[in-house]
């Protein structure tokens, strides 16, 4: 469960019917097949980067979905897991932008400093990705991310791909939004290598008097 400020932000979301239905589809889907992350690390991005701690929004789809991969936060993987081929072309843009040669491949770090890792379905099953989306999880998702956009503090919002692009009608104009293709393998030599999201979000966070994050 969620153990920190995010718990009373989303009170009222837990209440509505379709977090219940959607909480009663999940349950069930853990006791009938194989689904990502571990249970215990569904609201691992929440838990790790509080509400009033978060700089930095990386929006994701949904998790890895195959054997041990996801623990909760988007784009990131378990420790001593292969790394995927989008993280390894946004650690190749990392090198490219900032000149950090980059080998953990568990971001947990970058949550801790305020780097909100947030997938828009936060489960999915074994071997089938997109398989939860429409459930609910999408509501619950946005409703995070308009708590974000009504803080007055600006956050920077990095949206890579089309799917977290649509986010960008629900994010208020004060916060600064960095934008461009995926990092898949499939797109990233259409504009994701060479768009430095890595030190835009830094020279903003200076600009703003907050701490730089050390990616």
């Amino acid at each position: 469960m969620i153990e920190n400020n995010w718990n009373n932000l989303l009170a009222d979301e837990f209440k509505k019917a379709y977090f219940i239905s959607l909480a009663d589809f999940i349950k069930t889907k853990y006791k009938e097949t194989t689904v990502y992350p571990n249970y215990n690390n569904i609201f691992n991005a929440l838990n790790k980067t509080d509400y009033d701690d978060v700089k930095v929004v990386i929006l994701g789809q949904d998790p890895y979905h195959g054997l041990n991969e996801a623990h909760g936060l988007s784009f990131s993987v378990c420790k001593g897991v292969k790394r995927p081929p989008s993280l390894t072309n946004i650690f190749k843009e990392l090198e490219n932008d900032l000149g950090i040669k980059r080998e953990e491949n568990d971001l947990s770090d970058w949550a801790l400093q305020g780097v909100l890792l947030l997938n828009a379905v936060l489960t999915v099953e074994k071997d089938k990705p997109l398989s939860h989306r429409g459930k609910g999880w999408e509501i619950f998702t946005d409703a995070i991310i308009k708590k974000l956009s009504d803080r007055e503090k600006p956050i920077v919002f990095i949206l890579w791909g089309n799917y977290a692009r649509s986010k960008k009608d629900i994010i208020k104009k004060h916060h600064y939004i960095i934008e461009s293709v995926h990092p898949s393998p499939l797109s990233a030599n259409r504009g994701f290598f060479g768009s430095k999201p890595f030190s835009k979000t830094n020279e903003y966070l200076k600009k703003e008097g907050i701490k730089e994050i050390e990616w």
